[in-house]
């Protein structure tokens, strides 16, 4: 059975950093990543690794606040997220495909979510 497990979110004070996990169990994934979404909006594309890490993809938004990196070894994939700030609050969804297509950005891209983990920023 293929999971996608998140940990690490939780309240936190702007300007503090988190770091979210996603282990992964199942199979192994090629493209690995992180989708955020607020109550009644879509889900936001936030950042995305290939699978061998050569590649990295970032939304505008978090770019050089946020990293993202993994451990195959581990099947687990993480967001460092730095200088958080109260439009960073969501939940965030880990995500992951078996073939890429190159269509980082889009939900579409993704095969398998986890059931997301809640980051509260407060001002």
């Amino acid at each position: 059975q293929v999971q996608l497990v998140e940990s690490g979110g939780g309240l936190v004070q702007a300007g503090d950093s988190l770091r979210l996990s996603c282990a992964a169990s199942g199979r192994t994934f090629s493209t690995m990543g992180w989708f955020r979404q607020v109550p009644g909006k879509e889900r936001d594309f936030v950042a995305a690794i290939t699978w061998s890490g050569g590649g990295t993809y970032y939304a505008d938004s978090v770019k050089g606040r946020f990293a993202i990196s993994r451990d195959n070894a581990k099947n687990t994939v993480y967001l460092q997220m730095n200088s958080l700030k109260p439009e960073d609050t969501a939940v965030y969804y880990c995500v992951a495909d078996t073939l890429s297509r190159g269509r980082y950005y889009y939900v579409d891209e993704y095969d398998y979510w986890g059931q997301g983990t809640q980051v509260t920023v407060s001002s």
